[in-house]
């Protein structure tokens, strides 16, 4: 399998809620062609970003199904991840259905599973999807940690394409991506974006790419040209709006960013709470006026 056609940037969708608080198609569809326009790779469906926990398996679905109708030739990665094992294979399915890409899931978390039972988790839904699967890792959300021997069980597997890595464990993704050239590896922190690429990211998979996916991709278009300082510029750019970001709250403040743009993506779910009006501003004048 040729792992590395996966090569590039996707975003990982927000989903936008209406004012009684359901699924809103239309926002969802012009956000989709709004990042189409800007030259993704695909999208990563349903995963943190999109308050997957939050969503009911119905929900889920139909996000993919959304999704799907609009990006039918953009590479798509449904996120199946769920602590219930059943819910994560039917979503698999669903995905196989509607021939999505890719599956991925987030590590099963909470209770401390042994690696032994994550590992057989993974390879279960492998085996309901009958997909190419990317194994999404984040230790900081997840609670599971994994080094270069873990993963090779997963890498050394033709089912798995490669991972997810959302970790600034650099020294760890350098040896996943040289001891496995031909699987991808996806940088997660945005504002890492560049470090990851500088040692063996494929790609990468962000939330902030949901209104700035032209700066990920120029950077990564002046990484591989060799043009290093002007992709470090690009990136500092990013990270002066991701830090904002960070000190509102990541997905309230993003969501709000979108609503200023004209997307009508309301707010996230309970019990997230809802931002400041003093932050509102912030975000109109620190924020939109630099996005493209």
């Amino acid at each position: 399998m040729n792992t590395n056609k996966y090569a590039g940037i996707y975003t990982a969708l927000l989903t936008p809620f209406d004012n009684n608080n359901k699924i809103n198609e239309k926002a969802l569809e012009k956000l989709v062609k709004y990042n189409i326009d800007k030259g993704v790779k695909g999208f990563y469906v349903c995963g943190s970003t999109g308050e997957a926990f939050m969503l009911t398996t119905d929900e889920r679905k139909y996000v993919m199904e959304i999704v799907k109708s609009v990006a039918p030739n953009h590479t798509l990665i449904a996120h199946i991840g769920s602590i219930h094992e059943d819910e994560a294979a039917k979503l698999a399915i669903q995905a196989k259905d509607l021939s999505y890409d890719v599956v991925s899931s987030v590590t099963p978390f909470y209770y401390k599973f042994s690696f032994e039972e994550i590992k057989n988790y993974y390879f279960r839904l492998a085996d309901s999807a009958d997909l190419p699967m990317l194994v999404y890792y984040i230790p900081v959300f997840s609670g599971v940690s994994m080094g270069i021997n873990e993963m090779k069980s997963f890498l050394t597997d033709d089912r798995f394409i490669g991972i997810k890595f959302t970790s600034n464990d650099f020294f760890t993704l350098e040896q996943a991506k040289a001891a496995f050239p031909d699987k991808v590896v996806f940088n997660g922190f945005d504002e890492m974006f560049l470090a990851g690429l500088s040692m063996g990211a494929d790609g990468g998979i962000g939330s902030t790419y949901n209104f700035m996916a032209d700066k990920y991709i120029k950077i990564q278009e002046l990484f591989k040209s060799g043009k290093i300082e002007e992709a470090q510029q690009i990136q500092k750019e990013a990270n002066r709006i991701t830090a904002l970001l960070c000190k509102i709250g990541v997905m309230q403040a993003e969501k709000e960013v979108l609503n200023q743009l004209g997307f009508d993506f309301g707010i996230c779910r309970h019990p997230f709470g809802e931002i400041s009006s003093e932050n509102k501003e912030i975000i109109a004048k620190e924020i939109v006026p630099y996005l493209a």
